[in-house]
């Protein structure tokens, strides 16, 4: 799925701050920046970045965030980023030892909106590429996140594990699906799609029915009387389980009509 389109940004409104820390290459800085655009997340806080990180290469790998990594606040000390905020979450996939609640992020998300309504500041915390959070760094948060994965290989990337929590936080606000083109809008939900038509009428679907039947008797398909009804129960069945559209209807009445006119065209090539 792709697709950057800068004429849709707009207000979403107070959202959680995203802390990475001590992360060590531009690139995952980059990669978590695009995570956090892609649902809505803003404010970005690197807390004890390697030193000389590589900002060009962040960038690169923002693909369209790169105010998010510009406007990215520098932070030396976890404890001291974490002051301005009310409640803070820690991610991660192995169990602790301590403590401390633990939710999945589909359950953090309901949270954290609920906590954002009461006016509430909150941070989402990322470890490092390689192990993660400590445990002292996780005992500075007030919740754990840990989302359910393969056991046999459960660790996330930092723009995983940033994709995952966002995506979680973004969907109860979200509008619509995917994004907006110059030649049609957003999706503004799923199921069936009828771009450029609609659910056929009952009018249209039985008048559907009257024509097929009519050339199926002409054709002489129902052999006897006592299986015609029958026969035409099944068909019937069968067309309004599909569910046509109003295009589709006249597509296949277009069809019998077609296939009507060859036979009636043969039958005079052969004199009868």
């Amino acid at each position: 799925m792709a697709g950057t389109d800068h004429r849709q940004k707009r207000d979403l409104g107070p959202a959680p701050s995203v802390v990475l820390v001590n992360p060590q290459l531009g690139e995952n800085i980059g990669m978590a920046a695009r995570a956090m655009a892609n649902f809505g997340l803003m404010d970005l806080i690197l807390c004890d970045p390697r030193e000389g990180w590589d900002r060009e290469k962040a960038e690169a790998a923002a693909s369209g965030a790169i105010e998010t990594v510009k406007a990215a606040k520098v932070e030396p000390v976890l404890a001291e980023a974490l002051k301005p905020f009310h409640y803070v979450y820690a991610t991660t996939a192995r169990p602790r030892g301590m403590t401390k609640d633990v939710m999945t992020p589909e359950q953090a998300a309901a949270d954290m909106h609920a906590r954002i309504a009461r006016g509430e500041k909150i941070a989402i915390l990322f470890g490092r590429e390689r192990f993660g959070l400590t445990n002292d760094e996780v005992s500075l948060a007030d919740m754990i996140i840990t989302a359910p994965v393969n056991p046999a290989y459960a660790s996330l990337n930092i723009a995983q594990a940033v994709l995952l929590v966002g995506y979680e936080w973004f969907k109860p606000v979200a509008t619509t699906l995917g994004m907006e083109t110059q030649e049609l809008p957003a999706l503004e939900g799923p199921g069936l799609q009828m771009p450029g038509t609609r659910p056929a009428t009952k009018d249209e679907l039985y008048g559907f029915f009257e024509h097929i039947e009519g050339e199926l008797d002409a054709a002489g398909f129902f052999k006897t009387d006592d299986k015609r009804p029958g026969m035409i129960r099944n068909m019937r069945n069968l067309f309004a389980r599909a569910q046509p559209t109003e295009q589709e209807v006249r597509s296949l009445r277009g069809i019998v009509s077609s296939l009507t006119r060859v036979h009636e065209l043969r039958k005079l090539k052969r004199g009868e």
